[in-house]
């Protein structure tokens, strides 16, 4: 199915439910989205993005990327968290085209994986949370920071890694419309990286295995490193995953 739904400005919305995670449970439709950046709504954008009932929105990105493109518009009762994961900056646009895509953007997922940590648990409590309601997470294009989250919390369901891949490479639908976006911000210009806005699975490979390698698996390096109670996950699951039976 096509999990990307229709808005006018934003790229990169979609719904993460539907993969089988832990004893065949599904994840459950309607509870769970990313996104590229929030503070592109407006008008019958911001319409449809209210009429999903979102409770919570957790915007992964740096203060300076809010300051210049603003953050979802506020609506009664939506709780707003901002937990910039990512400390080390970087200009993907800039990058020479000798650099490997695919290595390159791997090592930057750990180095967030690491540097991020404070930020990536206390993203888990909000998801995990009774109250929370529908959730959405983003960055700026919902490829990146937003692909390393979804990964982590898909990979604590239980969901496998040939899905998490999967559901990262859909950014590649968004490929085209990203580039766009960066286009119009950049008159006349063209990225000098041909990786950018790319999204290719071994990418996303390169890392869980670089995660597993260094921490023995994905959950070990939530629960050990992030410092993620078992609690913590079973929550998680209780909350995203549909019944058994």
């Amino acid at each position: 199915m096509n999990r990307h739904m229709t808005f006018e400005r934003l790229h990169n919305f979609r719904d993460v439910g539907g993969y089988l995670g832990k004893d065949g449970r599904p994840v459950r439709w309607g509870r769970l989205y990313r996104s590229d950046s929030l503070g592109k709504l407006r008008g019958e954008d911001q319409n449809s993005f209210q009429a999903l009932g979102i409770g919570t929105v957790i915007d992964l990105r740096y203060d300076w990327e809010i300051a210049a493109k603003g953050r979802v518009p506020e609506v009664p009762g939506l709780r707003y968290h901002h937990l910039s994961i990512e400390h080390r900056p970087y200009d993907q646009a800039a990058l020479g085209p000798e650099v490997e895509t695919g290595r390159f953007l791997a090592d930057r997922y750990a180095e967030v994986a690491h540097d991020g940590a404070v930020e990536l648990r206390r993203a888990l409590e909000v998801i995990a949370a009774e109250d929370s309601g529908p959730v959405v997470f983003h960055c700026a294009s919902g490829k990146d920071r937003t692909g390393l989250l979804a990964a982590l919390v898909l990979s604590l369901l239980g969901v496998a890694e040939d899905d998490i891949v999967a559901d990262f490479a859909l950014t590649g639908l968004a490929t085209e419309r990203l580039l766009a976006d960066w286009r119009a911000d950049h008159p006349g210009q063209e990225p000098v990286w041909p990786g950018y806005g790319r999204a290719p699975a071994d990418i996303m490979r390169f890392f869980l295995a670089d995660l597993a390698a260094t921490h023995g698996s994905v959950h070990a390096y939530a629960t050990e490193f992030l410092g993620a109670s078992e609690e913590l996950v079973a929550a998680l699951r209780g909350n995203l995953l549909e019944p058994a039976g």
